[in-house]
């Protein structure tokens, strides 16, 4: 069952919103790639602002992504991209379809 979450909130740089927005449909086979993601959402929120959102099983597999390609690439260009830190939090998942 599907029990564990992350939210991340990005705020691009001016000027940089699209490339924040290529840089996370590009990060999509590194998501496909992860067996503990179950889901795996790039979205974009308004002009500058994005988000991701993940799900997974278990505490481990959230962990594991936490420390996978798609948070060390992100991290790399975070300095480029994006405003200011991105806002990570964990979720409880209470009910999914």
């Amino acid at each position: 069952m599907i029990k564990f979450g992350l939210l991340a909130t990005l705020e691009a740089k001016p000027g940089k919103e699209t490339e924040l927005h290529d840089f996370l449909i590009s990060a999509l086979p590194l998501a496909q790639d992860e067996p503990g993601t179950k889901t795996w959402y790039a979205f974009r929120i308004n002009s500058g602002t994005y988000g991701i959102f993940d799900s997974f099983e278990t505490e481990e597999a959230r962990e594991a992504h936490l420390s996978g390609p798609i948070a060390r690439a992100l991290m790399e260009k975070a300095a480029e991209l994006l405003a200011k830190d991105p806002v990570i939090e964990k979720t409880d998942i209470l009910a999914a379809k």
